[in-house]
């Protein structure tokens, strides 16, 4: 057979293994069904020729392209790559592929990559947002697939949910460092104008505040400032405009670690010591949150626990041959506080010789 100046089809692995394009269409889906004479001399020609099957082509007549579609903020944070990992890892095995696009906190970006994902025929879709355009939520509602919103609990999911609510993580924040005898308590996080916004970290600061007011502590230092993404400058630049209004802060909540050490970072340009002068509490326990110093105390979530059950929950909607619709399943991971060396009791209770429990 001479080489082929085109992309090598079915057939032409037909003809050059000598069967017909319904064995080697046999081969290629269930081997055990033909012969290990017949196979090998099929997955010769597959080799030698570079075949690669047409995945949307086959999906005509199984309704399969063995392809999830995974919509993430960002690729750049730790938590969110860690989550895609472990649904990987789930979905290898069974032969799914993760076909990954990132918005940036963009609500119109995540409508253009649902308009060029669904095209493509995915078996499902996990997105890491419970906030969609209107034109978004259509399009995922008659997706026709499983959907799984991660990295949130929302009250009403478009089918499924894997996640947690960062409302609560915000109010327990906010009573741990009520709990070490702090009154006056702020907390840093992101703008709520522009194109780009943080829904999740709008929720915690949300939380936060409540449970201020709840236990009769003002709210005026719960900070939103500069842009979506946080990077580690959003820490250092929120912390010198909280300076300016509340020189005398006692304790913050900041919406990521990446935001609390810009902030602890400062703290040490300052002269502000943490604990003695300043709590400092985040939010994700990134690694280098155990390798600062001092180690940063934050609000933990297990991003690959996240993954890993929306993973399982996938298989279990997609293997499911019954014919009737899934229940919709809302999975809540959890979240922990992770005491560590950024926070401490205040220095009034210290003084008077009581400690936090």
């Amino acid at each position: 057979m001479p080489p082929l100046t085109r992309k090598p089809t079915m057939r032409d692995v037909s003809r050059l293994a000598g069967v017909s394009t319904m064995t080697v269409s046999r081969v290629l889906a269930d081997p055990e069904t033909v012969s290990r004479e017949t196979r090998s001399r099929v997955l010769a020609a597959v080799e030698q020729l570079g075949y690669v099957p047409d995945r949307v082509a086959g999906s005509l007549s199984s309704r399969r392209t063995n392809v999830v579609a995974a919509i993430l903020p960002t690729l750049t944070n730790v938590n969110f790559a860690d989550t895609a990992h472990a649904l990987t890892e789930v979905l290898r095995p069974a032969d799914y592929q993760l076909l990954i696009g990132y918005t940036m906190y963009r609500l119109d970006e995540e409508e253009r990559l649902l308009r060029a994902m669904l095209p493509r025929r995915p078996d499902a879709v996990v997105v890491a947002s419970s906030v969609h355009t209107k034109t978004a939520s259509q399009m995922l509602l008659r997706a026709g697939v499983p959907v799984v919103e991660i990295w949130d609990n929302p009250g009403q999911p478009i089918d499924h949910a894997v996640g947690f609510s960062n409302y609560e993580v915000g109010r327990a924040a906010a009573h741990h460092l009520i709990s070490l005898g702090h009154r006056r308590i702020g907390a840093l996080g992101p703008g709520r104008d522009g194109e780009a916004r943080d829904f999740r970290g709008e929720d915690r600061m949300k939380g936060f505040a409540a449970a201020l007011r709840e236990a009769g502590l003002s709210d005026e230092w719960v900070l939103h400032f500069g842009d979506v993404p946080v990077a580690f400058d959003h820490g250092r630049q929120s912390f010198a405009a909280m300076l300016e209004r509340a020189p005398d802060v006692e304790a913050l909540f900041a919406v990521s670690d990446i935001s609390a050490w810009g902030a602890l970072m400062e703290c040490q340009r300052r002269g502000i010591r943490v604990p003695d002068d300043l709590s400092l509490l985040g939010f994700g326990d990134f690694d280098f949150g155990r390798q600062c110093v001092p180690m940063l105390s934050t609000m933990g979530i297990d991003a690959r626990a996240i993954g890993t059950a929306a993973g399982e929950l996938l298989m279990r909607l997609l293997h499911d041959d019954s014919g009737a619709a899934a229940a919709p399943e809302r999975i809540d991971v959890g979240f922990r506080l992770i005491e560590r060396e950024t926070t401490a009791p205040s220095r009034k209770r210290r003084k008077n010789g009581r400690k936090s429990s």
